[in-house]
C-alpha cells in the first residue's frame, strides 16, 4: 500500500510538528527550572524546586520516549515483521497438518 504524495507530505509534517512540539517542551523546562530555583533561593531555605524537577523531568522523558522511540519499539517495521513472522508460522502449522 503507497502512501500518495500528499499523504507523505501530511505524514511527514504531522512528524515535524511532534519534534518540534518536544523541543518546545525541552526549551521551557531548561528555562524554567533554573528561574524557578533562583525563586526557591530566594524565598524559603525548604528546597521545593526538586519536586518541579523531577515531576517536569518525568514527563519530559515520557515525551521523549513518544516523540523518538515510538516508531523503534512498536513502530511499523515490527509491525510488519510480527504480521510476516505470524503468516510464516501459520504457513508452517498448515504444512505440517497436510503432511
Amino acid at each position: 500500500m503507497e502512501l500518495s504524495e500528499n499523504e507523505r507530505y501530511l505524514k511527514a509534517k504531522a512528524r515535524m510538528e511532534q519534534i518540534k512540539g518536544f523541543y518546545w517542551h525541552l526549551f521551557t523546562y531548561v528555562f524554567m527550572i533554573p528561574l524557578l530555583a533562583v525563586v526557591n533561593y530566594l524565598t524559603t531555605d525548604f528546597p521545593w524546586v526538586i519536586f518541579p524537577i523531577l515531576g517536569w523531568g518525568i514527563g519530559l522523558t515520557i515525551h521523549w520516549f513518544a516523540v523518538f522511540m515510538r516508531h523503534s519499539i512498536f513502530g511499523k517495521q515490527w509491525e510488519e515483521r510480527k504480521i510476516r513472522e505470524f503468516m510464516e508460522d501459520d504457513e508452517k502449522e498448515q504444512k505440517q497438518l497436510y503432511r
